[in-house]
């Protein structure tokens, strides 16, 4: 018992004699690092609480009263801790002007007490805002009162029907963002798909699974069933049924419940105005909208021209193409800004669907040629279809287009002849308010990385994601040219979205 207790004796002294001397050891320098040390740890925890508060609240705005939080156009429902703070970094960089998770939780909480109508907010642009010079508030509250009081005055919403006329690469990531973005069902609500062959129990697993994986997307962050019954999916809970036709005339909608839906068609086998009036003929359709350069149909740029055609009065609208949405609020800015001369776009684009995986006989001769072996010279009908949306440049810009190695993620170079005489930091400068604020923030994203490449920009929203490290600019001020990123599946699927809640009438009040 006595050996026991003076070897316990002998350790304690140990150990209190180990401390005294490392005490002792430790210069002054080093003890303030520790504490330096000790207060980042703290932080790091403070704040990671204040995100969590934070994904909270955003989750609690979107499902109970169909408010959408977004952080500087990003997206944020949805989105874990460490995806939050590192877009509040990119927010306080791109502001030129820290960005605090704080203030955005407390701004927050505000926007949660007061009784808004659905809307779509920028929690970034708010808090930027709340420490801007201007501010002259003395509480949060009264703050985003001020800054949203006009969002009461916002009209009610009806729902939409959409159906999807097509189930590819554009139809299954507009699906995914529809039923990820459906809330309380209060704007878009996708009711079908219209495909080709029966919903046999085989079938509906295959574009189940095509649905819940994706090689360049990834995973869809939600649950996808399989009704062999009812011929359907059961997406995120809500029913999707999936029609089979061969004729657009021939479908009656309203059997399956559905009425004055839009039909959105990503098929790209109906592409004049004659061939997509066919779609109206359907019972339980009044609407119609191509996601692909149409004839004969208004060619929509959302952001820059949507607002020259009534959704009251015009029943078919094309989407466009994705170069076409790329470039073309960029060549606005620079227009409207500059002016523009002359200019050429060349687009290096990712390989689609339409070439061949390896070597085969092709309609056109280049793309016959293996997608993922070879680039490609083809053509582009994008310069010619920027002048649809912005009339001023008809007959100014020529345009090409090569098919290079990469399954998404492409990138625009406009080589342009300006009227004014400009430089980088001006252009930069220009571009940046553009971003920021005005009609554009939805469509243009402004890169400050010196290290972008096309996988980084796979994901993004944004159809125009402007290189502001990579411009060019001649001594004479005269010349310039631009990079413009592009994710030309999924930035052109949520233009196509954005269209989509114009033509339908589903827009809600915004904040940007």
């Amino acid at each position: 018992m006595l050996f026991l207790f003076t070897k316990s004796f002998t350790k304690t002294f140990e150990i209190s004699n180990f401390a005294e001397n490392l005490k002792t050891t430790i210069q002054p320098e080093s003890m303030s690092d520790i504490k330096s040390y000790e207060k980042e740890l703290a932080f790091q925890s403070d704040r990671r609480k204040a995100t969590t508060e934070f994904i909270k609240i955003i989750s609690d705005l979107w499902y109970d009263k169909a408010i959408e939080v977004v952080l500087f156009k990003n997206q944020i429902i949805d989105k874990n801790v460490s995806d939050i703070i590192n877009l509040h970094e990119y927010a306080g960089e791109f502001v030129q002007k820290p960005i605090s998770i704080f203030d955005s939780v407390e701004i927050l909480r505000a926007i949660n007490d007061i009784n808004l109508p659905p809307a779509k907010l920028d929690i970034g642009k708010l808090t930027y805002e709340y420490h801007s010079d201007d501010n002259t508030h003395l509480n949060v509250k009264a703050f985003v009162i001020e800054k949203l009081k006009d969002a009461q005055s916002s009209k009610e919403i009806k729902p939409k029907d959409v159906v999807l006329y097509g189930f590819g690469r554009i139809g299954r990531l507009v699906a995914r963002e529809l039923m990820a973005k459906t809330g309380r069902g209060s704007q878009l609500r996708l009711r079908a798909v219209v495909v080709r062959g029966e919903a046999t129990q085989e079938i509906l697993e295959k574009r189940a699974a095509l649905l819940k994986t994706d090689s360049v997307h990834g995973q869809f962050k939600g649950t996808v069933d399989v009704d062999a019954e009812n011929k359907a999916l059961v997406i995120n809970g809500t029913t999707v049924r999936f029609i089979n036709a061969a004729k657009p005339e021939d479908i009656d909608y309203t059997k399956y419940g559905i009425y004055n839906a839009l039909i959105i068609d990503n098929t790209g086998a109906f592409r004049d105005k004659t061939a997509l009036s066919r779609h109206l003929e359907a019972k339980g359709a009044n609407r119609v909208l191509l996601t692909a350069p149409g004839k004969e149909v208004p060619n929509i740029v959302h952001g820059v021209n949507h607002n020259k055609f009534d959704p009251d009065k015009t029943k078919i609208y094309s989407a466009a193409s994705c170069t076409t949405n790329a470039i073309t609020p960029i060549l606005k800015v620079i227009e409207d800004s500059l002016g523009i001369k002359k200019g050429h776009l060349e687009t290096i684009h990712a390989y689609t669907n339409d070439q061949n995986l390896v070597d085969n006989m092709h309609s056109k001769y280049r793309r016959g040629r293996a997608a993922a072996l070879n680039m490609v010279i083809t053509e582009t009908g994008a310069g010619a279809a920027v002048a649809k949306a912005l009339p001023s440049l008809k007959g100014k810009l020529t345009s090409n287009a090569i098919r290079v190695p990469v399954p998404n993620g492409s990138l625009a170079i406009l080589n342009l002849e300006v009227k004014n005489k400009t430089s980088k930091e001006s252009i930069n400068t220009i571009l940046k308010k553009y971003a920021l604020e005005g009609d554009l923030v939805e469509q243009i994203q402004y890169s400050l990385s010196n290290e972008l490449v096309s996988s980084d920009i796979v994901g993004a929203s944004a159809p125009s994601i402007y290189d502001s490290k990579a411009t060019l600019v001649s001594a004479d001020g005269k010349s310039i040219v631009l990079y413009i990123w592009y994710d030309n599946e999924y930035g052109y699927s949520h233009q196509v979205i954005r269209l989509a809640k114009y033509i339908a009438k589903v827009r809600r009040y915004t904040y940007y």
